[in-house]
């Protein structure tokens, strides 16, 4: 059972996590949810096409503009404030790697810390434990936040995978963090060339035995632009085979652009895998 916030999944469950980027230069939106009305009309839509978690982030994960912490803050808490006020049985998420701004959002009604670089700031697990909120336990290879992987290798980088990602699940509960709210991700292009990438996603099952739920952040990253030779804006299909391959493996959490679309591919594969039933079946029965 994954229990964040006021809502409880089942193991078979897959969960859409819809991406609000709270920043003027985000890769794939250019920004279009920095204003308070846009964000708050794209955290209705997604939840109206079936999101069940909402991940606000306030700082670019590329590079960029220096933002502070401060500015990180200034971007996140409010906005969280009121989508907890607006939608009180949404999973709220903010994607930081800062203690401080955890706490901040944590303060205003934040479920879950998103830590894409993997345990830079160990004080963020503290935070977590302190609040009783869940943890997404990331691998980004020791990447310093906001840097792009340069020439990284591993001997088997799903194994280090492992390592680290349960590594910091298992530091995250002896703190104090409900194990029913920790999960893990491989970090998709975080700390990885195109072909870590791969690799993680075709041995994602070896995630899933560890027994902590998985989540995976695939939507219109590079990894997928590379592998079809496309721009951002046209990786939408790309993503979606990768999500299908995924849910078959048995990942959890989706951290997406397309919501609608990435429902429809998730309940497809559910059905496919025997956990949920067609939502019609009249052929050859009239």
């Amino acid at each position: 059972m994954l229990r964040l916030g006021r809502r409880e999944f089942a193991a078979h469950e897959t969960v859409i996590m819809a991406i609000v980027n709270r920043t003027p230069d985000s890769f794939y939106d250019q920004g279009a949810t920095f204003q308070d009305e846009p964000a708050l009309a794209r955290v209705e839509q997604a939840v109206a096409d079936g999101a069940a978690i909402i991940d606000i982030g306030g700082v670019k994960a590329g590079p960029g503009d220096e933002v502070s912490a401060e500015e990180e803050a200034r971007r996140t808490v409010g906005f969280v404030a009121e989508v907890r006020r607006r939608f009180p049985d949404v999973v709220i998420s903010v994607d930081t790697w800062r203690h401080e701004v955890g706490a901040a959002v944590c303060e205003a009604g934040a479920d879950l810390l998103n830590d894409a670089w993997g345990g830079v700031d160990p004080k963020l697990a503290e935070v977590a434990a302190r609040y009783g909120v869940g943890l997404v336990c990331t691998h980004a290879g020791g990447a310093e936040p906001r840097t792009r992987p340069h020439r990284v290798t591993y001997d088997d980088v799903v194994a280090e995978i492992l390592k680290v990602t349960v590594g910091l699940a298992e530091r995250a509960v002896a703190l104090g963090v409900p194990r029913e709210s920790v999960l893990i991700d491989p970090g998709h292009d975080f700390g990885k060339n195109t072909r870590h990438s791969l690799e993680a996603t075709r041995r994602l099952g070896e995630m899933v035995e560890t027994g902590w739920p998985v989540l995976v952040s695939l939507s219109n990253k590079d990894f997928v632009g590379e592998t079809l030779d496309r721009p951002v804006k046209e990786r939408v299909i790309g993503t979606l085979a990768t999500t299908a391959v995924s849910a078959w493996l048995g990942a959890q959490v989706y951290r997406v652009h397309e919501v609608a679309e990435t429902r429809q591919v998730l309940d497809m594969v559910a059905t496919i895998a025997g956990h949920r039933e067609p939502a019609v079946a009249r052929r050859g029965l009239a």
